[in-house]
């Protein structure tokens, strides 16, 4: 892909050996693949194509979701674990559509404490649900952030929150970000979850940092976290 980005091969090219890979079952192969597909959506977020890549990510990812399933299988590995999550994510934040009822299911009887999630589940669950969810969906997550016992589950909440689509629920997401609910080391995590979120979400997460950069500078003044929210 950096070849491609550069301009020295063609990005139908890499495409057709993306495709190649369709029953490979290792971890790491897809994760770099996922990886990619992420930096080729985010170019192409500002085109006409970005839709079409949404349909490319469904359709690579589509036979080895269906190969993992969403329950763990006797006998598999730690890697498998992560190759659900990741892949299960993929295809649900690119709407494919059993994917997201599935997650929907699985995310109503999780709230309601009828069959809790697995912890390997949860972030490609909260990130399904919350891409192509409304005001009630947000305000459950928040909910769920706020009755979190354990830290580690604050911060996966917080990580996915900026993958909410509507302008209006962004800027909640972000106010959210600067709140009490949230420790100032991790609010970084948030802004940088709304920045990688979408279109919409990287131009208001940066002009949320200039309306608000005193009291981020001051936070974070010669840390490293304030490198890292540039970045972003």
């Amino acid at each position: 892909l950096p070849q491609a980005r550069a301009g020295i091969i063609s990005t139908v090219e890499v495409l057709k050996v993306m495709e190649a890979f369709v029953n490979e079952p290792n971890y790491t192969v897809w994760s770099d693949l996922s990886c990619n597909l992420g930096i080729l959506g985010t170019l192409l977020s500002h085109t006409d194509f970005h839709e079409d890549i949404q349909a490319f990510v469904r359709d690579v990812f589509s036979p080895i979701g269906e190969r993992l399933g969403w329950d763990p299988k006797p006998g598999e590995g730690h890697l498998d674990a992560l190759l659900r999550g990741l892949v299960l994510g993929k295809l649900g934040k690119a709407g494919h559509k059993a994917t997201l009822e599935e997650a929907r299911r699985r995310f109503r009887e999780h709230v309601e404490g009828k069959h809790v999630l697995s912890a390997d589940l949860r972030s490609p669950v909260y990130v399904t649900v919350l891409k192509h969810g409304d005001s009630s969906t947000l305000d459950t997550m928040l909910k769920l952030h706020k009755q979190a016992d354990m830290q580690e589950e604050k911060n996966r909440i917080e990580r996915v929150l900026g993958a909410i689509a509507q302008p209006e629920l962004i800027q909640k997401v972000l106010s959210f970000a600067l709140s009490e609910e949230v420790r100032p080391q991790d609010t970084v995590s948030v802004i940088g979850g709304v920045a990688g979120g979408s279109k919409q979400g990287r131009k208001a997460a940066w002009k949320f940092v200039r309306d608000n950069w005193e009291e981020l500078y001051n936070r974070y003044q010669g840390g490293f976290l304030i490198s890292r929210l540039i970045k972003v």
